[in-house]
C-alpha cells in the first residue's frame, strides 16, 4: 500500500475517532505511561511511508478489523471480566456470582455439572455421584430462578456454557427474567449452543445432528425476532484446544462451524446483516504467548473476508467477529500449583493484547478442584491488574506491524485456509455444513485433533517442551494446598427439592406441555415457544430432553482407530 492510501485510512481512522469521542463513547481516564508520557490510541507506519500488503493490517475499526472492532479500541470500552462458575447448587453458586460481581466482574458465565450438560435430571441413575461436582445443577426453571435470586437480569449479561440441551436451559433462563418481572425482549447475554465442537471434541450431544441443527436453527430464529441483543450461538474453539489441537486447528475448525451455522441461518431465510451479530466465538489462550495473539486477529480478518465476499454480509456488524477468551486449562498444573498464576495471567495478557471482548481467567486450583473463593478472587485481581496498571488497555492493538505478529498472523490464516478448502473437499454440494458433517461422520476431525495432541505429548516426554514443574525445574517448597470440595449433601438435597416440586406442580399440566412439545417436533413449526410453555409449568430438564430422545433417537460416534 501506497504512502497516500495509508494517510487516507489514518485519516478515516481519525474522523471515526473524533466522533466517538463527541459522542462521549471515549473514557474520560489517565492515557499516558507510568512515567507520565503521553501516548496515542493508535500506532502505524510513519508519515509518507510506504508498506506492502497493509490493508491486511489496515485500522482498528475498518475492515477487515485485523487491528480490532472499534476505532477506539479499548479506550471505548474495555473487555468484561466474566467470571465462569457454578457449583452445588444453585443457591450456593448465586452467592458465588454476588461474590464475583462484588469484587468487579462485569458479566456472569454459568457452568452446569455434567447431568444438566447431558440433559439429565439430578435424580436419574446415571447422575449418581456428578451432581453439582463440576458445576451447577439445574433440573427445572424453579433452580434458574434461584440462581439468579437478587441478580437483575435486565442489568447482567449472562453467558451459560452448555450446548446439547441449551435450548431447553435457554427457555427455563427466559422464565427466571419473566419471574422476575424483566421482558425477556431485553436481555443481553450469550448461550453456547455449539453442538458441531461437540461432536468434534468435547461429546456432550444429545440427538443425532439434524435435529441439533433444527434446534439451532428455531433459535437463531426466536431471538433475532425477539431478543435482539441476545447472542444465541457462541462458537466455541475452547474445547477443540483442550482437546490437544493446534493453534491453527482451533482456529480453522472453530471458524468452519461457524460457516456452517451462517449456512443455517442461510437456509431459514434469514437475513445475514440481521441474524450474523447474534453469532459470537469462544477461543482459548494458550501459552505460546505471541501464536495467541495473533490467532486472534487473524480470527478477525479471515471471519470479515468470508462474511462479505462469501456470505454476502454489508453491514460491518454482521462482518464483525466477536469473541470470549479463556485462559487455557489444560495448561494448568497440579504440580507447584501457584506457577498456575503466572501462566493464566500471561495467557490472559495475550487475550488483551488479541483485542478479546470478554476474558475468564482460570483459578490457579482448577486443575485439582473447582475454585476456591480465594483463588477466584486472585483470578478476578489479574484480570484488574492487567486492566488498570499494566497500561496495554491504552492502545488499540499495540503489536500491529510487529514483523514477528504480522507473520505469525498471515501464517496462521494460511493454514486456517488450508483446512477450509479440506472441509470444503468433504461434502457432497460445496457448503461448509455438508464438509463439516461429512468430517464429523468420518471421525476425521477427531484423528486430526489426536494426532496433533500426540506430537505435542511426545516432544514432552522427550523434554523437546517443557513445562515447569513437571518436567523441569521441580524441586519445590510447596505447601498443601486447600481446595473447594462439594458435599454429596447437595446431591442429596438436590433430589429433595426436585421430589418435592414433582410433588406440588400440576402434573397434568406438564403432560399436556410434553405432549405438545413432541407434536410440534412432528412439523417444522419452530419449537422454541412449545418449549418455554413446558418449563413454565415446571417440567424438568430430564423430562423435555427424554420425550425428545424418544422422538429423535440417540447419536452413536463412528469408532475410529
Amino acid at each position: 500500500m501506497d504512502a497516500e492510501q495509508i494517510r487516507a485510512g489514518r485519516d478515516r481512522w481519525q474522523a471515526r475517532f473524533t466522533a466517538a469521542q463527541r459522542a462521549g463513547r471515549v473514557a474520560d481516564r489517565d492515557f499516558t505511561t507510568l512515567s507520565g508520557e503521553a501516548v496515542a490510541p493508535v500506532y502505524g507506519p510513519a508519515d509518507g511511508e510506504s508498506v506492502a500488503g497493509f490493508e491486511r493490517i489496515g485500522w482498528p475499526g475498518e475492515f477487515p478489523f485485523t487491528r480490532g472492532l472499534h476505532p477506539t479500541g479499548y479506550r471505548g470500552r474495555t473487555w468484561t471480566i466474566r467470571q465462569f462458575a457454578g457449583f452445588g447448587s444453585a443457591a450456593q453458586t448465586n452467592a458465588r456470582y454476588k461474590m464475583i460481581l462484588g469484587a468487579g466482574g462485569g458479566g456472569l458465565s454459568v457452568a452446569f455439572d455434567m447431568p444438566t450438560l447431558m440433559g439429565r435430571d439430578s435424580d436419574d441413575p446415571r447422575s449418581l455421584g456428578e451432581v453439582g461436582h463440576c458445576g451447577v445443577a439445574i433440573d427445572s426453571a424453579a433452580d434458574m430462578q434461584v440462581l439468579f435470586d437478587g441478580i437483575p437480569l435486565g442489568e447482567v449479561t449472562t453467558s451459560m456454557t452448555i450446548s446439547g440441551p441449551a435450548v431447553p436451559v435457554f427457555c427455563m433462563y427466559l422464565v427466571a427474567a419473566e419471574r422476575q418481572g424483566v421482558d425477556p425482549g431485553v436481555l443481553n447475554g450469550t448461550l453456547q449452543t455449539d453442538i458441531f465442537k461437540e461432536y468434534i471434541a468435547q461429546k456432550e450431544w444429545l440427538f443425532p445432528p439434524a435435529p441439533h441443527l433444527r434446534l439451532i436453527g428455531d433459535l437463531m430464529q426466536y431471538c433475532v425476532e425477539g431478543i435482539p441483543d441476545y447472542k444465541p450461538l457462541s462458537v466455541s474453539g475452547y474445547h477443540i484446544r483442550e482437546a490437544g489441537s493446534t493453534a491453527a486447528q482451533e482456529l480453522a475448525f472453530t471458524l468452519a462451524d461457524g460457516f456452517g451455522y451462517v449456512e443455517l441461518g442461510l437456509a431459514r431465510g434469514l437475513d445475514v446483516d440481521e441474524f450474523a451479530p447474534g453469532l459470537s466465538f469462544f477461543f482459548d489462550a494458550h501459552l505460546d504467548f505471541f501464536e495467541e495473539i495473533a490467532k486472534f486477529r487473524a480470527a478477525r480478518r479471515i471471519w470479515a473476508r468470508w462474511m462479505r465476499d462469501v456470505y454476502g454480509a454489508r453491514s460491518e456488524k454482521a462482518q464483525w467477529l466477536r469473541f470470549h477468551t479463556q485462559t487455557a486449562g489444560v495448561s494448568l498444573t497440579a504440580q507447584q500449583p501457584d506457577n498456575n498464576i503466572v501462566r493464566t495471567a500471561l495467557e490472559a495478557l495475550s487475550a488483551v493484547l488479541g483485542g478479546t471482548n470478554s476474558l475468564h481467567t482460570n483459578a490457579l486450583d482448577e486443575v485439582l478442584a473447582l475454585p476456591s473463593e480465594k483463588a477466584a478472587e486472585i483470578a478476578v485481581r489479574t484480570q484488574q491488574v492487567i486492566m488498570e496498571e499494566t497500561g496495554v488497555a491504552n492502545v488499540a492493538d499495540p503489536l500491529g506491524g510487529s514483523w514477528y505478529v504480522e507473520a505469525l498472523t498471515d501464517r496462521i490464516e494460511a493454514e486456517a485456509e488450508a483446512v477450509f478448502a479440506r472441509i470444503l473437499a468433504m461434502g457432497s454440494d460445496g457448503s461448509m455444513t455438508s464438509g463439516i458433517l461429512r468430517g464429523i461422520e468420518d471421525g476425521w476431525f477427531m484423528s486430526e485433533i489426536a494426532e496433533a495432541a500426540f506430537t505435542y505429548q511426545t516432544a514432552l516426554e522427550k523434554g523437546e517442551k517443557k513445562i515447569v514443574g513437571v518436567n523441569c525445574h521441580t524441586s519445590t517448597v510447596e505447601e498443601p494446598l486447600e481446595i473447594l470440595r462439594v458435599s454429596h449433601e447437595v446431591e442429596r438435597e438436590q433430589r429433595r427439592v426436585l421430589a418435592q416440586r414433582r410433588a406440588a406442580r400440576d402434573g397434568a399440566a406438564v403432560e399436556a406441555a410434553l405432549h405438545r412439545l413432541v407434536q410440534v417436533a412432528r412439523t417444522e413449526a419452530t419449537m422454541v415457544p412449545a418449549m418455554l410453555d413446558a418449563a413454565r409449568a415446571e417440567a424438568t430438564l430430564g423430562e423435555i430432553c427424554g420425550a425428545l430422545k424418544a422422538e429423535w433417537g440417540d447419536y452413536r460416534e463412528p469408532a475410529r482407530f
